[in-house]
């Protein structure tokens, strides 16, 4: 009996389906998520008055307890589906007020008994708000961890362009009462090992755009030339470097301080070695958003990923593909902000103003 070429065709497409499917992947989720103002109701060393009781957010127990309960939901199912069930092995988190509220929200009964440790240093922004890495203990041992200063000035200021509006903000940057720098958040740099495999996280919070973005976009611009500096000292000790950057840029795919500082290349294959991938790029240009400004959407909130990362084979652990979680219990459903991100009120803490984003890392079990 003669068997046509079409026939063999689908037998042998039929074959490498079987394939695939029979393999089995180990699989971590690694996300990033701006809490929006996660404050205690304690009257700290910070500028935290805005956030107390008789503040003017009337930030009560009841809020702050609510406010956890709403943030611990919402990394409790970060990234699952997809043949994930388990929550985010690392995930990096900003505006935070100090160690104690991450503290608290890991013991929210959503996240107990996933036995998260706290990666956090207190930074020198002058509301009080930092960066930190929460990673589950089973699955990350981190070796070392820094927090790396940004240092820049008030005479780095760009002109304002009168196009560019100032945007409404709560994070004001501010200058030093004795001296022209502009006190913000610092990059966290954490490597450890990832069921086995060396990793390292870089977690950033970059200057707001108060001011305008033309103004402040050199601070940016700046924030991405420390990352890359970060990153080119991972290569110079490893050139094969499993490099993670995360966090809100408070820019886009699209602006100086990420194509030209940092180098982030939308596609796969423009990566070289050393190089950076940005898979959110591709988003954004599909009209994605992890915040809206005037009805307009933008991806603030990245995660990139260095070359080692998008190699084709997957025999240690490699970057599968990248998602926003915006679930409907996340999105403002009545009023002026209808469709937007659900976020605080003065009468009931939501969510945040951001969307969480997150990646797969993908391997192969033998």
């Amino acid at each position: 009996m003669r068997i046509n070429k079409l026939t063999l065709l689908v037998i042998a497409l039929f074959s490498i389906t079987s394939a695939i499917a029979q393999k089995k992947y180990q699989i971590h989720t690694v996300a990033f998520y701006n809490f929006e103002n996660l404050f205690d109701t304690i009257n700290g060393p910070n500028n935290d008055e805005e956030y107390l009781p008789k503040g003017s957010q009337n930030w009560t127990g009841k809020k702050y307890k609510k406010k956890l309960d709403n943030l611990s939901k919402v990394i409790s199912e970060i990234g699952t589906g997809d043949k994930q069930t388990n929550s985010p092995t690392l995930i990096g988190g900003c505006e935070i007020e100090n160690r104690l509220v991450l503290e608290d929200l890991v013991k929210q009964p959503r996240l107990i008994n996933k036995g998260y440790g706290i990666i956090h240093f207190d930074s020198p922004d002058k509301r009080g708000i930092d960066v930190a890495l929460l990673y589950q203990k089973k699955h990350f041992v981190p070796t070392s961890y820094v927090n790396i200063p940004l240092m820049i000035y008030r005479s780095q200021e760009g002109k304002a362009d009168k196009k560019d509006k100032e945007e409404v903000t709560d994070d004001v940057t501010a200058t030093g009462a004795s001296d022209d720098r502009v006190y913000t958040r610092d990059q966290l740099l954490v490597t450890g090992f990832l069921d086995g495999e060396e990793i390292s996280i870089i977690v950033n919070h970059w200057p707001s755009r108060s001011g305008g973005e033309k103004k402040s976009s050199p601070f940016r611009e700046a924030a991405g030339a420390l990352n890359r500096k970060i990153m080119d000292s991972l290569f110079k000790i490893n050139p094969n470097a499993k490099i993670i950057t995360m966090g809100d840029l408070n820019d886009g795919s699209y602006n100086k301080s990420v194509k030209v500082e940092i180098g982030a290349k939308r596609k796969k294959e423009e990566v070289k070695p050393g190089g950076i991938f940005n898979p959110f790029e591709q988003m954004a240009k599909d009209g994605m958003g992890t915040l809206a400004y005037r009805d307009a959407w933008d991806i603030f909130d990245q995660i990139m990923v260095s070359e080692p990362l998008i190699r084709d084979d997957f025999s240690s652990f490699r970057y599968w593909k990248a998602g926003i979680f915006n679930k409907a219990y996340l999105i403002q459903t009545t009023g002026q902000y209808k469709g937007y991100p659900l976020r605080n009120s003065l009468s009931e803490p939501g969510f945040s103003d951001h969307f969480p984003v997150y990646i797969y890392l993908l391997k192969e079990i033998k």
